[in-house]
């Protein structure tokens, strides 16, 4: 198997509404997201997979040494050798790769977020730096872009938060800020034995709120000169939008199951922005 080959078995597999938008890209573009994203996947899914926290904090160590590698022309991974011909011509910078690990070691040492200021520090290194290296991949020409690809990788983050809020308390993790679960009164313990409540609904409708208000910011920040070429996240913008709303009408009943869009209804939202420019 080729790493090309690796990288798109990698994505496909996902099942990501990321793989759906990629598929209106021409070749170099699809080929660079798909081993970008691919290695985004390899690194988390060492947290999300690795039962013990000392194998899964050496598996990143392997990792960041892997980056320092591929970037001094000696990639071993597969991952890697399909990345690295895409790093000088997209901007693609060892930095950027550092950063996606340390978001993903944060997981393996921090369950718990004092409040937003901190989570979004967390969301910025596994979301919003992944938005900024997608946004060069897809043709930024507007330094703007990259504000736009931090807040919209925002936004996408904190709908994961949401979707997943049972399933990340099955590993331990909640993400919410630990001082709005004070506001609206919602015990941890509540979370992890999942117990639903009007007071569990009201605090993430007040998460809902902020997203919402994310994807809006962040469409208001994009350039016009730039908005063409950026549609892939307009499509992602698209899919991630309809599944918060989705959630929404279920009245956030995610304690007990995962909310979610079919293949072919994605596909249909990403062709929606492709074919008529509009989300």
């Amino acid at each position: 198997m080729t790493p090309e080959q690796y990288v798109q078995e990698k994505a496909a597999a996902s099942g990501s509404s990321f793989y759906y938008a990629f598929l209106f890209l021409p070749p170099p573009r699809r080929a660079a997201i798909t081993a970008f994203y691919a290695f985004c996947r390899e690194v988390d899914d060492v947290v999300d997979e690795v039962q013990d926290p000392g194998v899964a904090q050496t598996k990143l160590a392997w990792w960041d040494t892997e980056v320092a590698r591929a970037f001094a022309g000696e990639p071993q991974h597969p991952v890697m050798r399909a990345l690295m011909p895409h790093a000088q011509p997209f901007g693609i910078e060892e930095g950027h790769l550092r950063a996606v690990i340390e978001g993903c070691r944060m997981d393996l040492t921090q369950t718990r977020y004092l409040d937003f200021p901190t989570l979004e520090r967390y969301c910025h290194l596994v979301a919003g730096i992944v938005g900024e290296v997608s946004a060069r991949i897809f043709g930024q020409t507007q330094p703007r872009t990259t504000e736009y690809a931090h807040k919209l990788g925002l936004a996408f983050q904190l709908t994961n938060i949401i979707r997943d809020v049972g399933e990340d308390a099955m590993r331990g993790r909640i993400y919410l800020p630990i001082n709005e679960l004070q506001q609206f009164d919602v015990k941890a313990h509540e979370i992890v034995q999942r117990q639903y409540s009007d007071r569990f609904a009201a605090l993430m409708n007040y998460q809902a709120a902020r997203a919402r208000r994310l994807y809006q910011e962040a469409l208001a920040l994009l350039p016009a000169e730039d908005r063409r070429a950026q549609k892939p996240g307009l499509m992602m913008a698209s899919i991630y939008r309809t599944l918060l709303r989705e959630i929404e009408a279920d009245d956030f009943r995610v304690l007990n199951q995962r909310v979610s869009l079919t293949p072919l209804r994605k596909f249909w939202l990403a062709w929606k922005v492709q074919a008529l420019g509009r989300l």
